[in-house]
């Protein structure tokens, strides 16, 4: 969402939009995956994410609009060529790097709304069960989330009229989330792969170059 959202309204507006949309996808699983967590990651994840947040958002607020939004373009790219060739972090998810991971995801999340890639490969990593990766992200994400809203906030970069924007998206936003889960039962590895990279590629190229 955010390399078109911020072609359409704005880097500023694009960042307060995806997170409030995430932000309430992701809350109402919590419940759902707090035993599942696996805290002692998610933690200095979080936490280090938030102390660098103020970061982020200083870019978000000071850099070229034009840039930010090519910005997320690239980051959308880099993360689908991760994706086409297979690569994952292959170390430990020791505590150093974990802070390192979270630190950049604070302040690309602030920045470009898209501290999202460097976790997801981080988290990956080992030889986690699905549903620990799972409750993991979905921690993470809704705890950073409402941190970063409290940053752009302080730092008067919260605006009203993203935030009626994300309210009026929430319906659909959801309703699609829904169908696309009900698809993804019913599609195979290969289709899924595929149809993901090819419409995040397209993302990506259109976003480079407008």
């Amino acid at each position: 969402m955010a390399p078109v959202f911020a072609i359409l309204f704005g880097p500023i507006d694009a960042v307060t939009m995806v997170t409030v949309l995430e932000l309430f996808a992701s809350v109402q699983l919590v419940p759902q995956v707090l035993n599942e967590t696996e805290w002692r990651l998610v933690g200095p994840l979080g936490v280090s994410a938030a102390l660098l947040m103020p970061l982020g958002a200083h870019v978000l607020g000071s850099a070229d609009p034009a840039f930010l939004t090519r910005a997320m373009a690239a980051v959308v790219l880099l993360f689908v060529i991760g994706l086409m060739t297979g690569w994952r972090y292959r170390g430990e998810t020791k505590l150093l790097p974990t802070l390192g991971v979270g630190a950049v995801s604070g302040v690309m999340m602030a920045a470009t709304s898209m501290g999202n890639p460097p976790v997801l490969l981080y988290m990956l990593a080992g030889e986690r069960r699905a549903t620990t990766n799972r409750a993991n992200i979905i921690a993470y994400f809704a705890m950073t989330h409402v941190v970063l809203l409290a940053v752009l906030g302080s730092m008067a970069l919260l605006t009203l009229p993203a935030l009626v924007r994300a309210i009026l998206l929430m319906p659909g936003y959801l309703l699609a989330a829904g169908l696309g889960a009900r698809l993804f039962q019913q599609s195979s590895e290969r289709i899924y792969r595929h149809t993901a990279t090819a419409f995040l590629l397209c993302i990506a190229v259109f976003g480079l170059l407008h």
